[in-house]
């Protein structure tokens, strides 16, 4: 499953918004530094989707706040 996720670091409170199937908000208090924010929008997806870390993988946008990420289950 490919989605659409738009990234939120240094956000207050971590939390995922479902916009529709493909696109989500995803908000983690990670700063953007050394892939940090990255792995910690990796383990949230992971914990909502009920799947592993090693499932969910960044295709686009390693350095952007927009990402296209696979998610294998």
């Amino acid at each position: 499953m490919r989605i659409n996720v738009k990234a939120k670091p240094n956000s207050k409170h971590e939390s995922i918004e479902k916009i529709d199937e493909n696109n989500f908000i995803v908000c983690v208090k990670e700063e953007p530094r050394q892939g940090r924010a990255n792995l910690a929008i990796r383990n949230a997806l992971a914990v909502y989707f009920k799947t592993g870390t090693s499932n969910v993988k960044i295709i686009s946008g390693h350095t952007s706040r927009n990402k296209i990420i696979d998610i294998m289950f």
